[in-house]
């Protein structure tokens, strides 16, 4: 699962990475959260970034509340659920971050915020979908979802599931619609550990209320509590 991630990059620094314009107030942003409006970049508009919301109401399922949306999909079998295949296909997107968090469970109540980045801390991407659909008051709305894959070394320590990233040369062929569905399952593999680093961080992050610099900074081992831990 993904439930938070970071992007704490400037206007420009994300133009240059992706080669995409950006809204001229953008402000970097450190802990996402499901059902917020964030940048991704569609298949149907790569020169720009556009802004949906974080969590998708499946074709069959509209109007339905937000508390019932999805946020992420298997990649393993995105290809062939029915609620994520047509976007699969047909509405694929780059979500823009520098950094996710998981939580470690030291015991039953005891859990460790780490947060995940490249080992040379630039911006990357998610491999998502997305997908339009109509809300409890009739208005169209766009969303996205991000597919996860099995973890590499270093964040099953931590976690048993992580976010799928697309290397920096897969993603003009993720947002391509003459991709073979083949050619795009390739793309969906676990990311190197050895390429990534961890740490933990402060369990600010627990709230969505939270976003500020201090939700990304090393700290010293936290629970959710805010009580430090010898566990890390």
């Amino acid at each position: 699962m993904c439930g938070r991630y970071s992007l704490n990059k400037s206007k420009i620094q994300l133009e240059e990475r992706f080669q995409a314009e950006m809204l001229a107030d953008f402000k970097p942003r450190f802990n996402i959260s499901p059902t917020q409006l964030v940048p991704v970049i569609t298949s149907d508009s790569p020169k720009g970034f556009s802004f949906f919301y974080w969590g998708i109401t499946p074709g069959f399922a509209k109007n339905k509340p937000v508390s019932q949306k999805f946020i992420n999909a298997k990649a393993e079998t995105v290809n062939e659920k029915i609620s994520f295949k047509q976007s699969f296909n047909t509405r694929r997107c780059l979500v823009p971050a520098d950094g996710f968090f998981e939580w470690k469970k030291l015991g039953k109540k005891t859990k460790i915020p780490y947060r995940f980045t490249m080992a040379d801390e630039q911006a990357f991407s998610f491999a998502g979908i997305w997908e339009e659909f109509e809300d409890e008051f009739g208005e169209s709305n766009h969303t996205f979802l991000i597919l996860t894959t099995s973890p590499n070394p270093l964040v099953s320590e931590v976690h048993d599931r992580m976010p799928v990233i697309l290397k920096k040369e897969d993603e003009k062929k993720w947002l391509d619609k003459y991709s073979t569905e083949e050619e795009l399952l390739k793309m969906l593999k676990t990311f190197p550990g050895d390429e990534m680093l961890s740490y933990t961080v402060s369990p600010l992050v627990n709230s969505v209320h939270n976003d500020n610099p201090a939700i990304i900074r090393k700290t010293s081992p936290m629970d959710q509590f805010g009580n430090y831990t010898l566990f890390g």
